[in-house]
């Protein structure tokens, strides 16, 4: 048992860091979470991207790294690290679960600097830049239809058969999500489906809708947060 003991016991144990790894520890965590940040940056598909996001990328790794040099297999303060830290609460809510994986990418890469894997942190990094620049270039999980709310309204007793005929006629998908009548006035809010390379088609289901006497007013929403891009 006691050799057990001193077996884990050795193999918890790390070397003692020097001067020079130290520094060699923190400039390639802090290179290799700038590449990643980079990665972020040219892959991202939404409209915008927050700089202060790019910002904690860089920063996040070469922290990591020096919480894995203090605690060096030290179990005592690794304990007291962890409730230390259970103190800071992140409210700022992730908007992107993509942004989760490069956050998981520079810690894993915080980890490798602070044990001296280098060599691992530096190839695996390569490797998933490939995939994640692979993945952007392909177009990886994006849909060939987009969806949008079609909201119309307007003055009369219902909604005339032109405007069935017409969604009908453009839209891939439709179906009805409310109906409301009230005395001279009616509004139907249907969900359509589009096919993604016909953007025509969404502007000459406007223009043909609009021309119905019967119709007041029409408006066409992406239901998603971020648009489809």
């Amino acid at each position: 048992m006691d050799q057990l003991l001193e077996f884990v016991k050795g193999s918890l144990t790390l070397p003692k860091p020097d001067l020079f790894s130290i520094l060699l520890s923190l400039i390639i965590a802090t290179l290799v979470a700038m590449v990643i940040s980079q990665v972020y940056k040219y892959t991202h598909r939404g409209l915008s991207f927050e700089l202060s996001f790019m910002t904690t990328l860089v920063v996040l790794a070469p922290i990591v790294s020096i919480v894995m040099l203090f605690i060096r297999g030290d179990l005592v303060l690794s304990l007291g690290l962890i409730g230390s830290l259970s103190i800071i609460r992140f409210r700022t809510p992730i908007k992107d679960t993509r942004d989760m994986v490069f956050l998981f990418w520079v810690i894993a890469v915080g980890l490798g600097c602070g044990t001296y894997n280098w060599t691992i942190v530096i190839l695996s990094s390569i490797i998933i830049s490939i995939i994640m620049f692979v993945l952007h270039f392909i177009k990886y999980g994006q849909t060939f239809q987009v969806d949008y709310v079609l909201a119309i309204s307007g003055t009369s007793d219902y909604m005339p058969d032109q405007v069935y005929n017409l969604i009908k006629k453009y839209t891939k998908e439709h179906q009805v999500r409310t109906k409301e009548t009230e005395d001279q006035h009616w509004e139907v809010i249907f969900e359509v489906r589009f096919d993604k390379n016909a953007g025509q088609q969404s502007d000459n289901l406007i223009k043909e809708l609009k021309s119905l006497t019967e119709v007041e007013k029409v408006s066409l929403l992406a239901p998603q947060i971020a648009l489809p891009v």
